[in-house]
Protein backbone atom coordinates (compact mmCIF):
# COMPACT_ATOMS: atom_id res chain seq x y z
CA UNK A 1 0.00 0.00 0.00
CA UNK A 2 2.64 2.60 -0.07
CA UNK A 3 2.68 3.81 -3.28
CA UNK A 4 -1.15 4.57 -2.00
CA UNK A 5 -0.33 6.26 0.88
CA UNK A 6 0.65 10.09 0.94
CA UNK A 7 2.41 10.34 4.99
CA UNK A 8 1.97 9.24 8.60
CA UNK A 9 0.42 11.41 11.46
CA UNK A 10 0.04 9.96 14.74
CA UNK A 11 0.43 6.75 13.99
CA UNK A 12 -1.91 6.86 11.35
CA UNK A 13 -1.47 6.69 8.25
CA UNK A 14 -3.17 8.87 5.32
CA UNK A 15 -4.26 7.35 1.63
CA UNK A 16 -3.23 9.90 -0.93
CA UNK A 17 -6.62 11.34 -2.06
CA UNK A 18 -5.40 11.81 -5.84
CA UNK A 19 -4.75 8.28 -5.55
CA UNK A 20 -8.16 7.28 -4.64
CA UNK A 21 -9.24 9.60 -7.56
CA UNK A 22 -7.23 8.19 -10.03
CA UNK A 23 -8.49 4.68 -9.05
CA UNK A 24 -12.18 5.97 -9.06
CA UNK A 25 -11.55 7.17 -12.59
CA UNK A 26 -10.11 4.24 -13.98
CA UNK A 27 -12.86 1.78 -11.95
CA UNK A 28 -15.69 4.29 -13.56
CA UNK A 29 -14.89 3.57 -17.28
CA UNK A 30 -14.07 0.18 -17.37
CA UNK A 31 -17.35 -0.37 -15.41
CA UNK A 32 -19.55 1.65 -18.47
CA UNK A 33 -17.77 -0.23 -20.51
CA UNK A 34 -18.28 -3.79 -19.01
CA UNK A 35 -21.96 -2.87 -19.04
CA UNK A 36 -22.22 -1.19 -22.11
CA UNK A 37 -21.25 -5.02 -23.65
CA UNK A 38 -24.22 -6.57 -21.91
CA UNK A 39 -22.35 -7.75 -18.49
CA UNK A 40 -23.51 -6.94 -15.33
CA UNK A 41 -21.93 -5.97 -12.29
CA UNK A 42 -22.30 -8.12 -8.91
CA UNK A 43 -22.12 -6.15 -5.36
CA UNK A 44 -20.23 -8.21 -2.29
CA UNK A 45 -20.15 -6.06 1.00
CA UNK A 46 -21.05 -8.40 4.26
CA UNK A 47 -19.53 -5.79 7.01
CA UNK A 48 -22.39 -3.88 8.50
CA UNK A 49 -20.83 -0.58 7.56
CA UNK A 50 -21.35 -1.32 3.98
CA UNK A 51 -24.40 -3.86 4.19
CA UNK A 52 -27.09 -0.99 3.51
CA UNK A 53 -25.11 0.88 1.20
CA UNK A 54 -24.56 -2.32 -1.04
CA UNK A 55 -28.53 -2.62 -1.10
CA UNK A 56 -29.46 0.54 -2.14
CA UNK A 57 -26.94 1.15 -4.92
CA UNK A 58 -27.52 -2.20 -6.13
CA UNK A 59 -31.03 -2.24 -6.30
CA UNK A 60 -31.17 1.27 -8.15
CA UNK A 61 -29.42 -0.25 -11.14
CA UNK A 62 -30.99 -3.28 -10.96
CA UNK A 63 -27.86 -5.45 -10.52
CA UNK A 64 -27.38 -8.47 -8.21
CA UNK A 65 -25.57 -7.80 -4.80
CA UNK A 66 -24.32 -10.02 -1.74
CA UNK A 67 -24.44 -8.11 1.58
CA UNK A 68 -25.27 -11.17 4.54
CA UNK A 69 -22.89 -13.71 3.98
CA UNK A 70 -20.69 -15.01 0.76
CA UNK A 71 -21.71 -18.65 0.32
CA UNK A 72 -18.50 -20.88 -0.97
CA UNK A 73 -18.88 -21.43 -4.29
CA UNK A 74 -20.97 -18.79 -5.47
CA UNK A 75 -19.67 -18.13 -8.96
CA UNK A 76 -17.40 -21.47 -9.06
CA UNK A 77 -20.14 -23.53 -8.52
CA UNK A 78 -22.85 -21.54 -9.71
CA UNK A 79 -25.11 -24.24 -10.79
CA UNK A 80 -26.11 -25.23 -6.75
CA UNK A 81 -26.53 -22.13 -6.25
CA UNK A 82 -29.30 -22.03 -8.98
CA UNK A 83 -30.93 -25.08 -7.43
CA UNK A 84 -30.53 -23.21 -4.21
CA UNK A 85 -32.97 -20.39 -5.75
CA UNK A 86 -35.21 -22.58 -7.28
CA UNK A 87 -35.73 -24.34 -4.08
CA UNK A 88 -36.53 -20.58 -2.56
CA UNK A 89 -39.30 -20.22 -5.55
CA UNK A 90 -40.49 -23.88 -4.63
CA UNK A 91 -41.20 -22.69 -0.97
CA UNK A 92 -42.52 -19.05 -1.42
CA UNK A 93 -45.33 -20.69 -4.35
CA UNK A 94 -46.50 -23.41 -1.77
CA UNK A 95 -46.46 -20.32 1.03
CA UNK A 96 -48.06 -18.38 -1.70
CA UNK A 97 -50.94 -21.00 -2.69
CA UNK A 98 -51.06 -22.40 0.59
CA UNK A 99 -50.08 -25.69 0.35
CA UNK A 100 -47.80 -25.50 3.37
CA UNK A 101 -51.09 -26.35 5.36
CA UNK A 102 -51.13 -29.39 4.28
CA UNK A 103 -47.78 -30.37 6.39
CA UNK A 104 -47.55 -30.73 9.85
CA UNK A 105 -46.98 -28.21 12.49
CA UNK A 106 -43.28 -29.13 12.75
CA UNK A 107 -42.86 -29.50 8.86
CA UNK A 108 -44.24 -25.83 8.20
CA UNK A 109 -41.76 -25.00 11.46
CA UNK A 110 -38.48 -26.52 9.43
CA UNK A 111 -40.00 -24.49 5.92
CA UNK A 112 -40.25 -21.45 6.97
CA UNK A 113 -36.96 -21.61 8.70
CA UNK A 114 -35.44 -22.95 5.43
CA UNK A 115 -37.37 -20.27 3.52
CA UNK A 116 -35.59 -17.24 5.30
CA UNK A 117 -32.32 -19.10 5.74
CA UNK A 118 -31.98 -19.07 1.70
CA UNK A 119 -33.39 -16.11 0.99
CA UNK A 120 -31.37 -14.31 3.64
CA UNK A 121 -28.45 -15.42 2.33
CA UNK A 122 -29.44 -15.38 -1.81
CA UNK A 123 -31.87 -12.98 -2.29
CA UNK A 124 -29.95 -10.36 -3.98
CA UNK A 125 -28.69 -12.93 -6.51
CA UNK A 126 -31.76 -14.39 -7.51
CA UNK A 127 -31.40 -11.87 -10.86
CA UNK A 128 -28.04 -13.60 -11.69
CA UNK A 129 -28.76 -15.51 -14.39
CA UNK A 130 -25.31 -15.73 -15.53
CA UNK A 131 -21.77 -15.19 -13.91
CA UNK A 132 -21.42 -11.49 -13.44
CA UNK A 133 -18.68 -9.31 -15.91
CA UNK A 134 -16.98 -7.66 -13.06
CA UNK A 135 -17.53 -7.08 -9.07
CA UNK A 136 -17.64 -4.47 -7.22
CA UNK A 137 -16.13 -5.71 -3.47
CA UNK A 138 -15.78 -3.16 -0.40
CA UNK A 139 -12.91 -4.32 1.69
CA UNK A 140 -10.52 -6.63 -0.12
CA UNK A 141 -9.22 -8.24 3.27
CA UNK A 142 -12.98 -9.40 4.53
CA UNK A 143 -14.15 -10.75 1.33
CA UNK A 144 -11.11 -12.80 0.09
CA UNK A 145 -13.45 -16.19 -0.04
CA UNK A 146 -15.13 -13.97 -3.21
CA UNK A 147 -12.37 -12.56 -4.63
CA UNK A 148 -10.44 -15.96 -4.63
CA UNK A 149 -13.27 -17.00 -7.03
CA UNK A 150 -13.34 -14.34 -9.05
CA UNK A 151 -9.60 -14.14 -10.06
CA UNK A 152 -9.96 -18.71 -10.61
CA UNK A 153 -12.63 -17.62 -13.18
CA UNK A 154 -11.15 -14.45 -14.43
CA UNK A 155 -13.73 -12.18 -13.38
CA UNK A 156 -12.25 -8.53 -13.18
CA UNK A 157 -12.50 -7.41 -9.34
CA UNK A 158 -13.11 -3.82 -8.29
CA UNK A 159 -12.05 -3.22 -4.66
CA UNK A 160 -12.26 -0.63 -2.31
CA UNK A 161 -8.71 -1.13 -0.33
CA UNK A 162 -7.33 0.25 3.32
CA UNK A 163 -3.85 0.59 4.44
CA UNK A 164 -4.52 -3.15 5.79
CA UNK A 165 -5.66 -4.71 2.90
CA UNK A 166 -3.09 -5.83 0.22
CA UNK A 167 -3.49 -3.97 -3.39
CA UNK A 168 -2.83 -6.89 -5.35
CA UNK A 169 -5.67 -8.81 -4.92
CA UNK A 170 -7.51 -6.13 -6.54
CA UNK A 171 -6.98 -5.95 -10.18
CA UNK A 172 -8.90 -2.10 -9.97
CA UNK A 173 -8.14 -1.06 -6.12
CA UNK A 174 -9.29 2.23 -5.20
CA UNK A 175 -7.44 3.33 -2.18
CA UNK A 176 -9.96 4.62 0.51
CA UNK A 177 -10.96 3.71 3.92
CA UNK A 178 -13.33 1.01 3.90
CA UNK A 179 -14.86 1.12 7.55
CA UNK A 180 -16.04 4.98 7.56
CA UNK A 181 -19.65 5.02 5.94
CA UNK A 182 -19.53 7.83 4.52
CA UNK A 183 -16.71 6.73 2.11
CA UNK A 184 -18.35 3.59 1.22
CA UNK A 185 -21.40 5.44 -0.25
CA UNK A 186 -19.33 7.98 -1.99
CA UNK A 187 -17.22 5.05 -3.79
CA UNK A 188 -20.57 3.70 -4.57
CA UNK A 189 -22.49 6.12 -5.55
CA UNK A 190 -19.88 6.92 -8.27
CA UNK A 191 -19.55 3.24 -9.22
CA UNK A 192 -23.25 3.09 -9.47
CA UNK A 193 -23.39 6.14 -11.70
CA UNK A 194 -21.15 4.37 -14.19
CA UNK A 195 -23.26 2.01 -14.41
CA UNK A 196 -26.03 3.63 -15.09
CA UNK A 197 -23.81 4.99 -17.83
CA UNK A 198 -23.29 1.67 -19.27
CA UNK A 199 -26.74 0.50 -19.06
CA UNK A 200 -27.67 4.16 -21.52
CA UNK A 201 -24.91 2.56 -23.62
CA UNK A 202 -26.38 -0.73 -24.01
CA UNK A 203 -30.25 0.57 -24.54
CA UNK A 204 -28.83 2.71 -27.03
CA UNK A 205 -27.00 0.13 -28.75
CA UNK A 206 -30.02 -2.04 -28.82
CA UNK A 207 -32.03 0.69 -30.68
CA UNK A 208 -29.61 0.93 -33.13
CA UNK A 209 -29.48 -3.05 -33.92
CA UNK A 210 -33.32 -2.96 -34.21
CA UNK A 211 -33.17 0.00 -36.67
CA UNK A 212 -30.60 -1.72 -39.06
CA UNK A 213 -32.52 -5.24 -38.32
CA UNK A 214 -36.01 -3.16 -39.58
CA UNK A 215 -34.36 -1.36 -43.14
CA UNK A 216 -32.64 -4.67 -43.97
CA UNK A 217 -35.24 -6.23 -46.18
CA UNK A 218 -37.76 -9.06 -45.13
CA UNK A 219 -37.07 -12.61 -46.49
CA UNK A 220 -38.92 -13.28 -49.29
CA UNK A 221 -39.23 -9.56 -50.06
CA UNK A 222 -37.25 -10.04 -53.44
CA UNK A 223 -38.73 -12.77 -54.42
CA UNK A 224 -42.01 -10.94 -54.30
CA UNK A 225 -40.66 -8.16 -56.75
CA UNK A 226 -39.59 -10.06 -59.35
CA UNK A 227 -42.86 -10.23 -61.38
CA UNK A 228 -42.83 -6.59 -60.88
CA UNK A 229 -39.50 -6.11 -62.30
CA UNK A 230 -40.04 -8.91 -65.28
CA UNK A 231 -43.64 -6.49 -65.91
CA UNK A 232 -41.55 -3.25 -65.73
CA UNK A 233 -39.22 -4.50 -68.41
CA UNK A 234 -41.26 -5.63 -71.18
CA UNK A 235 -43.12 -2.29 -70.13
CA UNK A 236 -39.62 -0.51 -71.34
CA UNK A 237 -39.63 -3.54 -74.30
CA UNK A 238 -42.86 -1.68 -75.82
CA UNK A 239 -41.77 2.06 -75.11
CA UNK A 240 -44.18 2.05 -72.48
CA UNK A 241 -41.51 3.26 -69.62
CA UNK A 242 -38.26 4.70 -69.79
CA UNK A 243 -36.91 7.17 -71.78
CA UNK A 244 -38.47 8.24 -74.67
CA UNK A 245 -37.48 6.72 -78.01
CA UNK A 246 -35.35 8.32 -80.80
CA UNK A 247 -36.71 8.20 -84.55
CA UNK A 248 -34.25 7.32 -87.35
CA UNK A 249 -36.16 9.40 -89.64
CA UNK A 250 -35.60 12.78 -90.26
CA UNK A 251 -37.85 15.91 -89.01
CA UNK A 252 -40.16 16.83 -91.02
CA UNK A 253 -39.79 20.02 -93.50
CA UNK A 254 -41.26 23.10 -92.47
CA UNK A 255 -43.47 23.24 -95.84
CA UNK A 256 -45.34 20.56 -94.41
CA UNK A 257 -47.18 22.53 -92.09
CA UNK A 258 -49.82 21.31 -89.57
CA UNK A 259 -50.44 17.89 -87.61
CA UNK A 260 -49.02 14.42 -88.95
CA UNK A 261 -51.23 12.76 -90.39
CA UNK A 262 -53.38 16.11 -92.06
CA UNK A 263 -53.58 16.92 -95.63
CA UNK A 264 -51.46 20.41 -96.60
CA UNK A 265 -53.82 23.29 -96.83
CA UNK A 266 -53.42 26.35 -98.78
CA UNK A 267 -53.90 29.47 -97.21
CA UNK A 268 -56.91 30.59 -98.15
CA UNK A 269 -58.78 27.60 -99.07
Amino acid sequence: MKPYIFGKRNLIHIIDIRETVKGLLRAKKFIARCVAEGEDVLYVGTKRQARPHIMTQATRVKMPWVAERWLGGMLTNFRTIRSRLARLEELEGEVASGAEQEYSKKMRSSRARELRKIKRNLEGVRIMNKLPGALVVIDVHRERNAVREARKLGIPTICLIDTDSDPTFADLPIPGNDDAMRAIEVVLTQLTDAVEEGLRGRQHAREKDDGHSRGTRRPGEAEARVPEAMAEAAREAHGQVGEPRVSSRPPASDAGSGQAGEPHREPGS
